[in-house]
């Protein structure tokens, strides 16, 4: 166990502890000024034992998690895991996409079926678009979160 604490950590492993304490500050555990503290840390976290003891005081969360505290990646693909991370806006565009994509396929699908042959498949004209804008704002929205560089918080003087 000692030595899986001197591990080098990964970025990814940096932003699971990040990501622990966001939802953290989200359930009320922690404070801003904890979480800011902490998120600092995460960054600057070198080894698994510099990243175990910023979560040590918090629930494990539903799942099992390493000796460091970090919740291992999920097995499966999951919709609301890709979503959990874009915000609200685009959650619900792509909410909205899916259902409107979703009607069309099963109107394409009736009309098939009781046509009697495969009719044209023009929900792709619907989805196709609109899905690659989607994606492409959802990607960079992605990347510029990942890329961007933890955001330095003042410190109070004290005097």
């Amino acid at each position: 166990m000692g030595d899986q604490q001197k591990m080098r950590a990964s970025d990814r492993d940096r932003q699971q502890v990040v990501d622990r304490l966001r939802s953290a500050v989200e359930d009320g555990r922690l404070t801003m000024d904890e979480y800011m503290d902490r998120m600092e840390a995460a960054y600057q976290a070198a080894t698994y034992g510099d990243l175990a003891p910023l979560c040590a005081d918090l629930p494990v969360s539903a799942g099992s998690a390493t000796a460091a505290g970090i919740a291992a990646p999920p097995a499966g693909f999951s919709l609301v895991g890709c979503l959990a991370g874009l915000p609200a806006v685009l959650r619900v565009l792509w909410i909205k996409w899916l259902a409107v994509v979703s009607v069309n396929v099963v109107v394409w699908a009736l009309v098939s079926g009781t046509g009697g042959h495969l009719a044209y498949p023009w929900p792709v004209w619907v989805a196709g678009p609109w899905g690659a804008v989607l994606l492409a704002v959802s990607a960079g929205v992605m990347l510029s979160r990942r890329s961007r560089p933890p955001a330095a918080r003042p410190r109070p003087a004290n005097g």
